[in-house]
């Protein structure tokens, strides 16, 4: 660990395979195990309000953010009325993430159109400024448009608003505009380029894939799947031409654009997969997360993928040493 020790120390909840209600009990022993904060996510599984609305209630001193949120599947007022709850169930310890999601969770789930993902989250981030803010809101953005919306409940403690952000554009919008930036897939040794674009003092988070297992290739063979399913999305496609891989990765897009979903996962270089999932002992694991720690992020934000074991037993082995 650094000589300066822990500051902020994130897990993502809920598990995978684990009741959401029967969380209650881990929830309760995070803060005394040493984590700060708990964050949320929003696919296909729970949305990323509710489990957060849970945590304000089990173990009231921790903070609780969404990443992210996404700015297309919800209403401006419906997004603000959602993220004002938890403002005022957790008061001043409540960060609200908000992102693009992506075209299949937009448009393919949600019925909805993925159109000008830029100017939608930038135009989502000014709205909910002014909504939270407990403004009456009525405003032509470049992407919608609001008329008197006023929150009935606003927060007297108004959240933090993140942005999800991988590359330079969308990381200095939240540089100037929001409290701090979210981002995902990365190595430690790409920190140092994404807190370039931002600045030293941004809060950046990061959602950190985690596998506590000393058998590599196990770990290799789930980070090979999640890679191939996240970084062939455009988006995360660009942000690893960025950040200089795209060359050890295009073996692997032109295997799945062929529809070799096998050939894919096959072709992802093992020094890729060692270098954008955490693997090993808990030691060993606790160490790689704060080198992204030391290399420049603020709050790293567990994942905690499958190994047979109990999920919650993994979480308090990851706890960081005090």
């Amino acid at each position: 660990m650094s000589s300066q020790g822990v500051s902020r120390w994130g897990i993502t909840l809920p598990l995978t395979g684990v009741p959401l209600a029967t969380h209650r009990e881990l929830v309760r022993e995070l803060p005394d195990l040493g984590y700060t904060d708990v964050w949320t996510a929003e696919t296909a599984g729970t949305d990323a309000f509710t489990p957060l609305a849970l945590v304000a209630e089990w173990a009231p001193t921790l903070r609780l953010g969404t990443a992210i949120v996404p700015v297309f599947t919800r209403g401006p007022g419906l997004l603000a009325m959602s993220a004002a709850t938890i403002a005022e169930l957790a008061p001043g310890r409540f960060a609200l993430g908000i992102g693009t999601s992506s075209p299949a969770i937009v448009e393919g789930w949600n019925g909805g159109e993925f159109t000008e993902p830029f100017k939608r989250t930038r135009d989502t981030l000014r709205f909910l400024r002014a909504a939270l803010a407990g403004e009456k809101v009525s405003e032509t953005y470049d992407t919608f448009t609001v008329s008197k919306f006023r929150l009935e409940r606003p927060p007297a403690a108004p959240p933090e608003i993140m942005l999800a952000a991988l590359r330079p554009g969308m990381l200095r919008l939240a540089a100037r505009e929001a409290d701090g930036a979210i981002t995902n897939w990365l190595a430690a040794a790409d920190v140092p380029k994404v807190r370039a674009e931002i600045g030293p003092d941004a809060e950046l988070v990061a959602r950190i894939f985690v596998c506590p297992t000393e058998d590599a290739e196990a770990a290799r063979g789930l980070g090979r799947l999640l890679i191939s399913s996240y970084l062939t999305v455009p988006v995360y496609a660009a942000f690893h031409d960025w950040l200089g891989r795209g060359d050890l990765l295009r073996p692997m897009h032109e295997a799945w654009a062929a529809g070799d979903r096998r050939g894919a996962n096959a072709a992802i270089p093992d020094t890729v997969v060692d270098d954008l999932i955490v693997h090993g002992s808990p030691e060993a694991c606790r160490e790689r997360i704060q080198s992204y720690v030391d290399a420049g992020l603020t709050t790293p934000a567990i994942a905690v993928l499958p190994t047979g074991a109990d999920p919650a037993d993994l979480v308090r082995a990851l706890a960081p040493k005090r």
